[in-house]
């Protein structure tokens, strides 16, 4: 069988996809990864085949003008401006942008590339014949490949995050260049997707309109050394980690860890730290006690930890959920807000909206992690509902099973 993946500009999109191309490899068949150039050393780092054909709109760009759309609409729930889609910059007002002039210029730009992007798909997968094809949301180059073709398309989600959220929560995309109409399927909408690889165990499962296919996620977080054996302490461990890109994309007021970090001090806890160089250089002086690594796995890690505290991220939350870590997530933007929103609904962990945070609300939230074992309760079961999924090799035989329908 040849199976044909696509996945977009972002890493974290597509992590959820990689024990899966790993079990299409074992199970013999041939697969191929469409991506983005920018792309080819995360994709090959994997283990997976890539083939650099894929373009369109950079993610942090796409999330800036989703944001600034929010803002427009009167949906943006934060105290300061969204950034400037095209240039990252702070606006002073959302006059800032020209919204006439964006669709003129860099939108058409954006537009054109998108429908060349989605054209190369088609003719990579016109000529490679492959007999499925698996996408990650915001990869809509397969879906649009496989419906040409004529062969099963299948929708990865990568959390708790489904296809048919109310507004602002949206992880399709548009399709600016108009492919799917000028390839005869009508407009771009989330009902052209038949069938969704899901996660999500029954408690945080999210909504979705199609044939949902159960599969247990299985943590993939980059190459990375795991920790030698982390020391006892005696008291409670609490992981904290952060995205590397969020300041890029929701501004600078977004980076929390001065505040998460002073907020553990004031608790009887061992904090460990996982983070870039760059997030961690801004700390400036790292407060005394907190232990920082690198480029480390989360999941090795949070094995030894009673609370991790992050961002809202699909693979933070996600690696949380299957190692059944009660987790705080500090969120700052529609999509994380809800996923996280959806985790603690569950009883497994608790969010906070980002910018109404203080040190006392993060450290309140905190010892209740630790000391509350509703909350330890709730996050073992989800992890015994995460374990009790398919594993990928097992979810690979009903796509195995669709492609020969």
């Amino acid at each position: 069988m040849r199976v044909l993946f696509t996945v977009s500009s972002w890493p974290t999109h597509y992590a959820a996809m990689v024990p899966l191309g790993w079990a299409v490899r074992a199970a013999g068949h041939d697969l191929r990864v469409l991506c983005a150039p920018s792309q080819v050393a995360a994709v090959g780092g994997a283990g997976l085949p890539p083939v650099p054909v894929l373009g369109g709109m950079e993610v942090a760009v796409h999330n800036r003008l989703s944001y600034v759309r929010e803002a427009l609409a009167g949906d943006w729930p934060y105290p300061w401006l969204p950034l400037h889609p095209l240039t990252g910059a702070a606006m002073s007002t959302l006059d800032d942008f020209d919204v006439a002039e964006y669709a003129r210029t860099d939108g058409a730009r954006f537009a054109a590339e998108s429908a060349r992007s989605h054209d190369d798909a088609v003719a990579y997968a016109r000529d490679w014949r492959p007999d499925l094809v698996v996408h990650d949301p915001v990869s809509t180059e397969g879906l649009l490949a496989a419906m040409v073709l004529g062969v099963p398309a299948v929708l990865a989600l990568w959390g708790p995050v489904g296809t048919h959220e109310p507004a602002p929560v949206r992880i399709l995309p548009d399709d600016p260049g108009g492919s799917f109409e000028r390839h005869g399927f009508g407009p771009f909408g989330p009902d052209l997707v038949r069938h969704v690889l899901d996660p999500c165990p029954g408690p945080v499962a999210p909504p979705v309109r199609a044939e949902r296919i159960p599969v247990r996620y299985v943590p993939y977080n980059g190459p990375g050394t795991p920790p030698d054996g982390l020391p006892a302490s005696g008291r409670p461990r609490v992981c904290v980690t952060w995205s590397t890109a969020l300041r890029s994309m929701s501004g600078p007021s977004s980076y929390a860890l001065p505040r998460i970090l002073a907020a553990l001090a004031g608790l009887d806890v061992e904090t460990v730290l996982t983070a870039t160089r760059s997030d961690v250089a801004a700390l400036g002086e790292v407060p005394p006690g907190v232990r920082v690594l690198e480029h480390c796995p989360l999941h090795p890690l949070l094995a030894d930890c009673d609370a991790v505290v992050h961002h809202g991220g699909a693979g933070s939350a996600m690696t949380a959920m299957v190692s059944g870590t009660p987790q705080l997530a500090l969120t700052f933007a529609s999509e994380q807000a809800r996923l996280a929103q959806r985790i603690a609904d569950a009883g497994a962990g608790r969010h906070l909206p980002g910018h109404t945070v203080t040190v006392e609300t993060i450290r309140d939230a905190v010892a209740a992690l630790v000391t509350d074992p509703s909350h330890r309760r709730a996050a073992a079961e989800l992890r015994r509902a995460a374990a009790d999924r398919p594993a990928p090799v097992d979810a690979l035989a009903r796509l195995e099973k669709l492609a020969a329908d």
